[in-house]
Order: structure tokens, then sequence, then C-alpha cells
């Protein structure tokens, strides 16, 4: 545990930084198996590219994310 105020709020930070990034990427998860389900796909590239929008992956990430997603429901439909 850190000693310095400004080391303690940092702390702080990261945990919140932390729970918000695994509940976007959880949440891409979700809609990705549900558009690979049967759903369609419009929720699972929204997510993806909101994530992206908030840093929380890389804007190159989404695009690679999306394009191996849209070639998965092609190949599906």
């Amino acid at each position: 545990m850190p000693n310095i105020r400004s080391a303690k709020k940092r702390l702080r930070q990261n945990e919140k930084k932390r729970l918000r990034n695994m509940a976007i990427k959880t949440r891409i998860k979700t809609e990705t198996k549900k558009a690979l389900s049967g759903g369609d796909g419009v929720s699972a590239f929204g997510a993806i590219d909101r994530a992206a929008a908030k840093g929380v992956i890389h804007k190159n990430a989404a695009a690679r994310r999306k394009s191996r997603l849209a070639k998965r429901l092609a190949a599906a439909a």
C-alpha cells in the first residue's frame, strides 16, 4: 500500500479504470457471442466501436475484430 497521497489517488483511479475496462471488454465478448448465435451484428459492432472510442482497445484492434466478425457472420449466413 502506498504512503504518498498522490500514489494512493493513482491506485484508486487505476482500480476504477480496471473495472470499467473489464466491463466494456466483457460487453464486447457477450455481444459477439450473441451475434454469432443468430443475432444481428449491429450491437456487436457498436460495442467494439465504443470500446475503441473510450480507449479500452486500440482502433486497429477494433477494426480487426470487426473484420473477423463480419467474415464469420457472412459465412454463417
